[in-house]
């Protein structure tokens, strides 16, 4: 009797050894069919919007040609915020996305007008709008308006594409 009971002990581990290997197998099979799919045939519908954006972009001014190019602010932007509880300080780490080599030189000509610019926008923020999410995405694009209206007005070339916020801290 004691044998019986080794032989089925073997047996069933033989049998969940088995399992494991075939949903091992099955697992494998299915992420790289999945794999392939999505890295081979995904492409070609990609591509094929990529075309037509890219066609539609280049149509539409010149001020996008080449490739992006970010321009980092010298140093980060310090500034108090008021706030309806208490007063906040503002910590904000800025680059620059230009497109082309011209451009790029622009924006570095024009640095410290651009700093004084953005802290005229950032210093208008309220503290407690710079805490929610909307808030941060709408001075972005003031700060983008803002320094796009100055560097057309000295360059007569908006120059910048969008301003970027690297870096955020609000104490």
């Amino acid at each position: 009797m004691a044998e019986e009971l080794t032989t089925e002990d073997g047996g069933k581990k033989k049998s969940k050894l088995m399992l494991i290997i075939i949903v091992a197998v099955v697992l494998l099979l299915g992420g790289g069919g999945g794999a392939y799919y999505f890295l081979f045939m995904g492409d070609e519908q990609s591509a094929e919007t990529d075309d037509t954006e890219a066609s539609a972009e280049m149509s539409e001014s010149t001020e996008n040609e080449g490739r992006a190019i970010y321009v980092a602010m010298p140093r980060p932007f310090q500034f108090n915020a008021p706030g309806a509880a208490r007063e906040r300080l503002v910590q904000i780490e800025v680059q620059l996305m230009v497109r082309g080599a011209e451009n790029e030189e622009r924006a570095q000509r024009h640095i410290p007008m651009i700093e004084g610019n953005l802290l005229q926008v950032f210093s208008a923020a309220n503290a407690d709008d710079l805490v929610t999410e909307l808030g941060k995405k709408e001075l972005r694009t003031k700060s983008t308006s803002q320094v796009r209206q100055i560097l057309n007005e000295l360059e007569n070339n908006p120059v910048v594409e969008q301003v970027l916020f690297t870096g955020f801290v609000i104490q």
